[in-house]
């Protein structure tokens, strides 16, 4: 039987998608436990996992492996990854090691079809983005992935504004993940609301981890993991697609945030 062809009539392409900032898989025990991290996300059964705050050699607070191509290993995905810190290297390690690094991994079981990395302005600790291009079974989609500043308000303004300047028209069909460090009300948003819609308040279910604080149901909150009250880990979505649920996870301990999943749907033949 021949297979339709991708376009407007066809059904919508899912993909399911997690952001987490794993806090180099140490948990809110104080343990680095990559083991757990690698199981909490296979639990969920992504097709695309976005992560901040990873380790790649970073040191003894990571065991100085390397997280990224262990978790790649471990779930058995492709892995991009765009550092926003490179460098550091230890004086006591040879020169033909690599040096450390640190910063957001993307994790695919579709194939990553473009991948590259974009430094965003401001000071204190360096921030990127990195921005890849996934392909579906009649269709691709953009995904950029990031973490914003702590710093100000001004500065997470300038790197929204960075963000959005990398979705060009040809990118129509995209989103944009990360921790944001803001609420997705903030003004420094603005640039983004523009162009973009928050995939929380799109999505036709939703569930979270509000538990007894019945006044906080179905609020989206990631973080602190113990006791979240602040939704800074954010999915953004571009017109073309569509959110069919949105979940906040429980994150077994193995963060300082909890895991925001999307069950996107992605408009045939864009």
């Amino acid at each position: 039987m021949t297979k339709p062809a991708p376009g407007p009539d066809q059904p919508p392409i899912p993909v399911r998608l997690v952001t987490f900032n794993t806090h180099h898989g140490v948990g809110d025990d104080d343990r680095h436990d990559l083991p757990r991290l690698a199981k909490l996300l296979a639990s969920v059964d992504a097709d695309v996992i976005c992560l901040q705050e990873v380790d790649r050699r970073f040191g003894a607070r990571s065991e100085d492996v390397d997280q990224a191509v262990l978790l790649s290993r471990a779930l058995d995905m492709q892995l991009a990854w765009g550092p926003a810190i490179d460098g550091g290297n230890d004086d006591r390690r040879p020169d033909d090691e690599p040096h450390r690094q640190y910063g957001n991994a993307l994790l695919s079981r579709l194939p990553i079809l473009i991948s590259d990395v974009h430094r965003l302005p401001g000071g204190g600790e360096p921030r990127s983005a990195l921005r890849t291009m996934v392909e579906l079974d009649g269709g691709a989609l953009w995904i950029t992935a990031t973490h914003l500043t702590t710093r100000s308000a001004e500065e997470r303004a300038a790197q929204v504004s960075a963000l959005t300047d990398l979705h060009t028209e040809p990118m129509d069909t995209g989103v944009l993940v990360g921790d944001f460090n803001t609420e997705p009300d903030a003004p420094e948003l603005d640039a983004l609301r523009q162009r973009f819609t928050d995939a929380w308040k799109l999505a036709r279910a939703r569930d979270d981890q509000a538990g007894w604080k019945f006044w906080q149901t179905e609020s989206g909150n990631t973080h602190p993991a113990r006791s979240p009250h602040r939704r800074i880990d954010q999915v953004w979505v571009s017109s073309g697609v569509a959110v069919a649920g949105a979940y906040v996870l429980d994150a077994e301990g193995a963060s300082d945030h909890l895991p925001l999943v999307v069950d996107l749907e992605v408009r045939s033949g864009v």
